[in-house]
């Protein structure tokens, strides 16, 4: 896409075009983006000093100010290293309505980077990926220009910096490297185009050697893409082909598991300092985790947290609760509220519910048109899949009753002073439904139990049994997984 760029190809249905009535045009499609369903990211990368704030300047000028934002993304800092890769850029992601531009971009520490392996090339170009595919398939438009500019005009650029001691600042380390090595940059940024002009978000380069044919050239990209995108007649989507479910694990579970009284109180202090024991080895080998509980309505998943984290330092976890979305969370992907919360290394966050409400509740009561919850699946086992190459733990915990079991506990609830206000309208509606939910959640498990995230199901009509379980379990995957990491570095 690069080697080959004619610098002397122009638009010539562009010239003597004035940019602020480009600008304008773009704004009236951004007025009609304000009401629609759709967001839009609009990714300027490049070059060092091929003049990506000025492109922006011209991008944003004519806009509505109140329904954009910008965000500069420079080298990672101490407190994005401590997060997983897309933590930082998953936070700036638009809503509905909105238009976020992204000054550098995923792509930029890639690009930086002359001695990536490409096993971690590849790796984060996966990551890469998979975000522009998700983004997309929520009606997110994602349009990527490249600056591209001449050897010649790049050194010229950075001679004229040095000479302002106003913006003398601005060159980096990053532009001084990319100008001494500009043939080797020019092929590793090739390399990293080819590799991810999606068909879906594609690369538009821009030849940035005279600013404002590229500030033109840019807007009018903007609004060809923005103007397509608005135009096209709204068609539902099929959803994705998915095998006939023969497998219902949890036919196989026995419910009726059990422990006696007396060896649970016998194992459980023992176990939940233990529990404690491996979170502060975690804290001291930087090792984030991540625990997700769900289940059947009822089940007991807040006792076994509980009793989970109860001798664990306080000071070690999180717990994020998860409700149904607010206003402001819907108008975002369903994971982008999630990406908020992931912990940073040495850390521990626990999930009471999670992601896979898209494949529970979401499905079951129709909050969400099947092709995208469908979709979901892979959607969670490739962003599992990331965090787990990421060095993050996940464990996740599936506590089940059955259908009469549930109905006890709620009536327990009912007629229980201090519980009753566990008890909604909601849960009976839900609890009519419940062999519905057993089919999502059979589902659920065959989809998504993989190797990097596999499902512990937790027999859940003995309390006792479960929240001993729990412990047993977290116990023998986190020394497991601590033991993996001991592995890796001696093995390096």
């Amino acid at each position: 896409m690069l080697k080959d760029f004619d610098f002397d190809k122009k638009d010539k249905t562009l010239s003597g075009t004035k940019r602020s009535e480009l600008g304008r045009e773009l704004a009236a499609l951004q007025r009609k983006l304000v009401n629609s369903d759709s967001s839009m990211l609009i990714v300027v990368d490049g070059w060092e000093s091929s003049g990506k704030g000025h492109i922006l300047k011209d991008l944003t000028r004519e806009l509505d100010p109140r329904y954009f934002e910008v965000s500069a993304f420079d080298d990672a800092l101490d407190d994005y290293a401590e997060r997983p890769f897309l933590w930082r850029f998953a936070r700036d992601l638009p809503g509905k309505g909105r238009i976020a531009f992204f000054d550098r971009s995923f792509y930029s520490e890639l690009m930086n980077d002359l001695k990536v392996k490409d096993e971690r090339l590849e790796h984060h170009l996966g990551y890469i990926s998979f975000l522009e595919r998700m983004l997309v398939a929520d009606n997110t438009i994602v349009l990527k220009l490249f600056l591209h500019q001449s050897e010649n005009t790049m050194e010229k650029r950075i001679s004229k910096l040095k000479e302002d001691p106003y913006r003398e600042f601005l060159i980096t380390k990053d532009d001084e490297k990319q100008l001494k090595k500009y043939p080797k940059y020019l092929k590793h940024f090739d390399k990293i185009l080819e590799n991810t002009n999606f068909e879906s978000s594609p690369w538009h380069v821009i030849s940035s050697e005279d600013l404002k044919d590229a500030s033109r050239e840019a807007i009018s990209i903007a609004i060809s893409t923005l103007k397509s995108h608005l135009e096209q007649t709204e068609k539902k989507p099929p959803a994705p082909i998915r095998s006939g479910l023969k497998e219902k694990p949890l036919a196989k579970v026995d419910l009726k598991a059990a422990i006696t009284e007396e060896e649970y109180e016998a194992q459980l202090e023992k176990l939940q300092e233990e529990a404690g024991q491996l979170v502060y080895e975690m804290w001291l080998k930087k090792i984030p985790c991540i625990l997700v509980f769900e289940g059947t309505d009822a089940a007991g998943k807040g006792g076994a947290i509980s009793r989970l984290t109860r001798l664990i330092d306080p000071r070690s976890y999180d717990v994020a609760t998860t409700a149904a979305p607010t206003e402001n969370e819907s108008r975002y992907n369903y994971l982008w509220r999630f990406y908020q919360t992931f912990p940073v290394k040495g850390k521990m966050t626990i999930y009471d519910r999670s992601w896979y409400g898209r494949v529970l509740v979401e499905r079951v009561e129709g909050f969400t048109p099947e092709h995208r919850w469908a979709a979901a699946y892979d959607e969670i086992n490739e962003m599992e899949h990331n965090l787990v190459h990421d060095g993050l733990l996940i464990i996740k915990f599936l506590i089940v009753i059955d259908k009469e079991e549930q109905k006890r506990r709620f009536k327990d609830r009912e007629n229980d002073p201090e519980k009753n206000h566990k008890l909604t309208d909601e849960d009976w509606r839900n609890h009519e439904k419940f062999e519905h939910y057993e089919k999502a959640m059979n589902e659920m498990i065959v989809r998504t139990d993989t190797k990097d995230a596999p499902w512990i199901i937790v027999e859940g009509t003995q309390k006792e049994y479960a929240r001993s379980k729990v412990l047993k379990e977290f116990i023998s995957r986190a020394r497991a997984f601590i033991d993996s990491q001991e592995g890796n570095k001696q093995g390096k």
